[in-house]
């Protein structure tokens, strides 16, 4: 293709004010943006498990949470080695500091990127007109308070941003690429032949098929994507292109889940049902953070701005079929501006769906973000076209800009109202009976910093710094669980070493440290690689990732194995006085023999177990069953299950009646 066909596919003609306007709305939101996630900075004690994973992979343990044990305890799998990636080239910067550059970037760039792409979908209509580009659903989604907490969390909020923008962007010129170019007289000219071009196209499809490894449910939106190529490419070799490098790498990824990690699906969705429905709680999610925002607002007055756009233009030129002959109806109406418009709102209202059904999150309006953004997209930005004072007309009279400026300035209103809103109030660091805090005011408050940034700003959350002190007090191995007191930890001793051990062998002996508790990104950041650090809510347990989900546990954390089977599968003591009081020992007895079920047994070896060619083919095969594999964590039930003999009690029960003896 020629350069000059290039240069006339990279830019429209438009009049100087589009330009500096779409720029100047661009500088604005992203300055905006940038500064109100920094007034906001934090890192997630989710992030952090992010963290122990690149620390395991960056000490060759591979992508674990917990050395020797096969566990996908992140969601993104992008994110995680992205972060790899910036810490080995970071060298001795503080991973905390690499993500948080990463995240803050990554978000600032995906509102860059959804503002270019829409402008460039107004753009053409712009033609010789005189106008500006405000931005509107930009500014609409920077002003949601949990959108400036989460674009420096540590989460792969950021990321997701990105990427959705970029997705947009690159939608927007691919739906362009076929439809011709006015010249200045505003007629039509000929379309190229050959647009788009087989290397955008391949990287578009290679773009959309990151998606599940991005976050698993935006599949929804890089398959659909990849649906539309297909559906208006040309001939069989764009549509294997378009498969190959939009399918090759999560293919690819998915057959190394599979067989390294034994399950379909990352860990997490296993540990949380991803599945699974809750819809009364995913309302219950939705009215929470809509409420503190009345986000109804925007939402209103943006549907009435589209409705005075599309009402007061004539027929926009891109919805002339000047496109290269071969396109029949169907593929010119897919790959079209109206088309790619719809399949983003439609895309966000999916996603939005999903959440809810599935139950939301315990985090305050981080899962709703990205539906919202991608909703937001065709409206990024907004065209503002100045009368030109000659003529009145529908294209350039003053009802249209009239209308809009009105809309606008209230849309610009609620932002200024919305972003300094004190969000949840009272209740946003108390567990209530919704389940749902708001994380970032809730770790500033437990842990005494504005800004917790670093695993040693939450060395002071409750416990943490005693779990330190608690295992510099067991040289020889403990489990540590919590206590009711926030200064000490409940200590179950490990088997003592061999007393025959040589001098050699003590000092090459490490004592089996392991610590439940629920925030295990904290508690895995501010102890050594080989301690092993689980939780009942199944994140990097897989023992409890495996148990059925509570009915009315709290979202997000709705799984909760006993510790009973943390003593019992581990090499510690098992009885009175050694165990805590509230510990039984018919329990322990009893999840000792349930970890026998030969079940079980297959799904923990499979993770646990030596990774040979042979395991790996065989978790490949044993992948889907092992996905839906559930135990019942109470030991006795667990043992009916599976079909065990429950061991003899060690006391016997009480019946009310004195004991008798010879």
């Amino acid at each position: 293709m020629s350069a000059e066909r290039l240069a006339r596919r990279a830019a429209f003609p438009y009049d100087i004010s589009v330009r500096i306007s779409l720029w100047l709305s661009v500088l604005v939101v992203a300055g905006l943006f940038g500064w109100g996630a920094w007034q906001r900075r934090w890192i997630a004690d989710d992030g952090l498990i992010v963290l122990r994973t690149v620390r395991n992979l960056l000490a060759g343990n591979g992508p674990v949470f917990n050395a020797g044990e096969r566990v996908e305890a992140n969601t993104s799998t992008l994110w995680t080695y992205l972060v790899t990636f910036g810490a080995w080239i970071g060298g001795s910067v503080r991973l905390e500091y690499v993500v948080l550059a990463f995240a803050l970037a990554l978000s600032i760039a995906g509102v860059v990127l959804v503002m270019l792409g829409t402008g460039r979908l107004y753009a053409p209509s712009l033609q010789g007109r005189r106008a500006l580009l405000l931005p509107a659903g930009a500014l609409v989604y920077i002003a949601i308070p949990p959108a400036r907490d989460f674009a420096t969390s540590g989460l792969e909020n950021g990321l997701v941003l990105a990427y959705l923008g970029l997705l947009w962007w690159m939608l927007v010129c691919w739906s362009q690429a076929l439809r011709a170019y006015p010249a200045e007289g505003g007629a039509p000219q000929d379309a190229p032949d050959n647009v788009p071009g087989r290397f955008f196209e391949g990287a578009l499809a290679f773009v959309a098929g990151l998606s599940v490894l991005v976050r698993p449910e935006l599949a929804l939106i890089g398959g659909g994507a990849l649906v539309m190529m297909l559906i208006a490419a040309r001939g069989w070799r764009r549509r294997v292109l378009i498969l190959v490098a939009g399918g090759l790498l999560p293919v690819a990824y998915q057959i190394f889940r599979m067989g390294y990690y034994a399950l379909i699906v990352p860990g997490t969705a296993v540990a949380k049902d991803a599945t699974g429905s809750k819809w009364s709680q995913g309302l219950t999610y939705l009215a929470n953070f809509n409420q503190p925002y009345l986000l109804w607002v925007p939402a209103v007055l943006l549907v009435l701005l589209g409705l005075v756009l599309v009402a007061t233009r004539s027929r926009p030129w891109w919805l002339h079929r000047q496109v290269p002959r071969g396109y029949g109806w169907l593929r010119r109406t897919v790959q079209s501006p109206p088309a790619v418009v719809a399949f983003m709102v439609l895309s966000g209202l999916v996603q939005g769906i999903y959440w809810v059904r599935q139950g939301g999150d315990f985090m305050h309006g981080r899962v709703l973000l990205t539906p919202v953004f991608c909703v937001l997209a065709p409206v990024a930005v907004i065209p503002l076209v100045l009368p030109d004072g000659t003529r009145f007309s529908r294209e350039t009279g003053y009802l249209l800009a009239a209308a809009t400026s009105v809309l606008w300035v209230a849309i610009a209103g609620w932002s200024v109202w919305a972003a300094n809103s004190p969000g949840m109030g009272a209740d946003a660091t108390r567990v209530t009976y919704t389940g749902i805090v708001d994380e970032r005011r809730f770790y500033s408050q437990a842990t005494g910093h504005a800004h917790p940034l670093t695993a040693a700003d939450y060395l002071d959350y409750p416990r943490m710094r005693a779990v330190l002190t608690a295992l510099e007090n067991t040289p020889d191995g403990a489990l540590l669980l919590p206590s009711g007191n926030y200064d000490q930890w409940d200590v179950v001793p490990a088997f003592p070493p061999p007393p025959d051990m040589t001098p050699e062998q003590r000092k090459a002996y490490k004592p089996p440290h392991t610590v439940f508790f629920t925030n295990m990104g904290m508690l895995g950041m501010n102890v050594g690689l080989d301690v092993r650090v689980i939780d009942q809510i199944g994140l990097t347990n897989p023992l409890a990732a495996h148990t059925e989900r509570l009915t009315d546990g709290r979202i997000g954390h709705d799984k909760n194995l006993f510790p009973d089977w943390a003593v019992a599968e581990g090499p510690f003591l098992k009885t009175h006085p050694f165990v805590p009081a509230y510990l039984d020992e018919d329990w322990i007895a009893q999840a000792q023999v349930a970890l026998t079920c030969p079940a079980t047994d297959a799904v923990l070896n499979s993770v646990r177990g030596e990774l040979t060619p042979r395991r790996f083919l065989s978790n490949i095969v044993h992948s889907y069953e092992f996905t839906k594999y559930r135990i019942d964590r109470v030991p006795l039930y667990e043992l009916r299950r599976c079909g065990l003999e429950p061991p003899a009690p060690r006391n016997a029960p009480y019946t009310g009646m004195p004991a008798t003896g010879p």
